[in-house]
Formats: C-alpha cells, structure tokens, sequence
C-alpha cells in the first residue's frame, strides 16, 4: 500500500526536477546565463562604487535617472535630460526608438504640459510606456524634470 504514495512522490519530484533542469536549458539558449552586467559611468563614493549612468544585461539596457542641474525653465531641463537619456542609450548601442519604459519625476506637477511639449515626438512612432510622478520635496540637484528609462539592444 505505500508504494503507490512513494511513486507519486517520487513522479513529482522528478517532474520537479526536470522542470528546473528545462529551465536552465532555455535560459542557456537565450544567452541569458553566459552574459554578464555592463556598468557604464559609474559614480563612486569615497572610492566605493555607488551606481552606475546606465547597466546592460542581455539585451536590455537600464539608464539611471537623468537631471538638469542649471538655471533654467522645464523645457530647457526637459531638453537636455532627453539629450542625456540618448547619449547613455548611444554608448551602450541602443537608441531612443528602443525604448520600452520611461519614468519622469516633475518637480512640479505643473510643468507637466511644458514637459510633455519637450518630450513628444523624441522616442519615434512607437513611444514607449511612461510613468509620471511629481515628487514630494522635489528633484535631487535642484532638477525640475529627471527621467530613467528602459530599452532594449
């Protein structure tokens, strides 16, 4: 009587095991396990890494949130944080119409129309999904505008 329960246990651990093993089989050939993460720009911190300007694993290329920090109105500020955003999107071989996710923290929900003047058109036909906040205590650097984003390779 206690054979069939050991082989239902048996059965299922080795489906267990054969499901992780398919796992790592399609992971090996979506090259996700050999590649390893790419730091750009990094930013250091009494001589200790503290983040990265942007990181690549795989194909997919995550750029760390961008600022103006100059005098100047939202769309100066949202003009040059887009230029920013592009350049580390270039450096890691990427480009704005790659881009899949876009996060905008305003300084001021105000400036959202202005903003949005700037930032139309800048990621092709396909735009990207985005998420718009405005912060509480506003922008680290005095920044009215900073975006991150994500795209792909």
């Amino acid at each position: 009587m206690n054979k069939t329960p050991r082989r239902s246990i048996l059965k299922k651990l080795l489906a267990s095991v054969a499901g992780i093993s398919g796992f790592g089989l399609a992971a090996k050939a979506n090259g996700l396990e050999s590649s390893e993460k790419e730091a750009f720009n990094i930013t250091n911190y009494q001589d200790v890494p503290l983040f990265s300007g942007s990181t690549k694993h795989g194909n997919l290329i995550f750029v760390a949130g961008k600022g103006a920090h100059f005098d100047g109105d939202i769309k100066a500020h949202t003009e040059h944080v887009l230029k920013e955003l592009e350049t580390e999107l270039t450096k890691a071989g990427s480009s704005m119409q790659k881009v899949l996710k876009v996060n905008v923290y305003l300084a001021d929900l105000n400036d959202y129309k202005a903003m949005n003047e700037v930032y139309k058109g800048k990621f092709g036909s396909k735009p990207p999904v985005r998420t718009t906040v405005a912060t509480y205590g506003g922008v680290p650097g005095d920044s009215l505008v900073e975006m991150d984003c994500i795209a792909y390779v």
